[in-house]
């Protein structure tokens, strides 16, 4: 009973501050168009970039490839769950990305936390940008390293961390888009500092790739490096690339020792290998589809030029993440549920996913999203934020 006094006790103390969390269930989607709730909606919330998680041929890959190796992998990679869809997979992302190798992990989560675990201990230094996602924090905590965060989007800063380390590993960590700002790292300013100092830099690109870029290959595209600037990039497949999973892309000494000590890796069991598949079918249409990309592009620039127009409140971002901020926890909640009562699905997004006061509405477009639903959109938060009767944002 201790135990549940104290849970209620901290679930009320979350519903005060207007921190409790709701899950929304969808039971179906057409484009983003949702059926959530009961409520017919449409999602400005997803991260399906590229409209790949519902793309014909990549669900009747996925469809054609559960019947041929059926539904889940049934062991982990290194017992009996490696199968040749994930082997080619592997192969197929390490060319396109520019890499010698890569792994598929069930997770970004799982993939960051593997690679920093298995890469740092307590002789190491890790230098990560405070906004980086929650798994690249955890990672680096949990190894032992000496973990030095500098002020968002610092690249000054970041330097000056790494001034007169005298750790013989030294790696540079951060997101190639952040997931709550939308804005886009200063990559190639972070590759000169890593060369600088004999640092390793290492990218998660989880909302890069499919949005930055000429083609959408992400970050590292648009920055003009390589594999030689960026020796570890990370590529969650849960956006969009439309799946799941991480693909970890790097030199072969780094693959190979992560398939022997990353822990996440070692003891998990292998993604469905139908999983595989169909993202192997989401990296096709990526290097052979340009209009996914190009619609993107095109519904990114529709929403910022009404946004601007409309005066909306939002943080500068170029990329598919649009933040608008609304300060504190209510409001943000007062919009979102607005919203939704006007047929929208933009989720509040609230600490500690964010910093206290910052809390915010995050949109996100999509390369299904139709000029009309988004111009509809602008022109409701506009009258959503005129209405609301809570203190001025």
């Amino acid at each position: 009973m201790a135990l549940r006094e104290r849970l209620r006790a901290d679930a009320r103390q979350r519903h005060a501050a207007g921190l409790d969390r709701t899950r929304r269930v969808q039971d179906a989607r057409l484009g983003m168009v949702a059926d959530c709730d009961g409520v017919t909606l449409v999602n400005f919330c997803s991260n399906d970039y590229l409209g790949f998680a519902q793309h014909p041929a990549v669900v009747s890959t996925f469809r054609a490839a559960a019947a041929e190796y059926g539904v889940g992998s049934a062991g982990s990679a290194l017992v009996s769950g490696y199968f040749s869809a994930h082997r080619a997979l592997e192969e197929q992302a390490a060319a396109l990305f520019g890499y010698d190798a890569a792994l598929y992990a069930g997770s970004g989560y799982l993939a960051n936390l593997g690679v920093l675990t298995a890469l740092l201990d307590a002789r190491a230094l890790c230098v990560q940008d405070k906004r980086n996602h929650a798994c690249l924090i955890d990672g680096a905590r949990f190894s032992g390293a000496a973990l030095k965060r500098y002020p968002h989007a610092d690249v000054a800063a970041a330097e000056a961390a790494l001034n007169g380390a005298t750790q013989d590993l030294r790696l540079l960590v951060s997101d190639g888009v952040f997931s709550m700002d939308g804005d886009a790292a200063d990559v190639a300013g972070l590759a000169q500092i890593a060369a600088r100092h004999d640092a390793t830099l290492m990218l998660d690109d989880a909302h890069g790739v499919g949005v930055l870029g000429a083609t959408g290959l992400g970050s590292l595209q648009a920055a003009g490096l390589g594999a030689g600037d960026v020796p570890i990039l990370v590529v969650p497949a849960g956006k969009a690339l439309g799946g799941q999973g991480a693909l970890i892309l790097s030199n072969r000494d780094v693959i190979a020792h992560l398939v022997d000590t990353a822990r996440p890796y070692l003891f998990s069991t292998a993604p469905a290998p139908a999983m595989a598949a169909a993202l192997s079918q989401s990296l096709r249409l990526l290097a052979t589809e340009a209009e996914h990309h190009a619609l993107l592009q095109n519904n990114i620039r529709q929403f910022t030029a009404l946004a601007a127009h409309a005066g909306l409140p939002l943080l500068p971002s170029n990329t598919a993440i649009q933040p608008l901020l609304a300060g504190d926890n209510d409001r943000a909640l007062r919009w979102s549920e607005a919203l939704r009562a006007r047929g929208f699905w933009v989720s509040a997004i609230r600490p500690p996913t964010v910093p206290p006061g910052t809390a915010r509405l995050r949109i996100t477009l999509t390369a299904l999203h139709t000029p009309a639903q988004i111009e509809t959109l602008v022109e409701t938060l506009h009258g959503v934020i005129k209405d609301d009767d809570g203190p001025a944002y």
